[in-house]
């Protein structure tokens, strides 16, 4: 995705780490579906969407650990 680095190996090192990129029109937007995963899983959530020069909308990536959902029993 322009903009942003390319994943990194130890992202998904394992079975159940995720790396999601969001597009979506505007801030708001991005920031509403990120604050959504991270209501369910431990996320590294992003701090700013960016910006691609004339590409539509925004981007950002988040980093999730589904292993284990909020509230969920060991």
């Amino acid at each position: 995705m322009p903009g942003l680095k390319p994943t990194s190996e130890a992202h998904v090192a394992q079975p159940g780490l995720a790396v999601v990129d969001v597009a979506a029109c505007d801030d708001q937007t991005a920031f509403a579906v990120q604050a959504l995963l991270a209501g369910r899983w431990p996320t590294a959530s992003a701090d700013r969407a960016i910006r691609v020069p004339g590409e539509p909308g925004v981007r950002l990536r988040c980093y999730l650990d589904v292993r284990q959902e909020f509230g969920s029993q060991l």
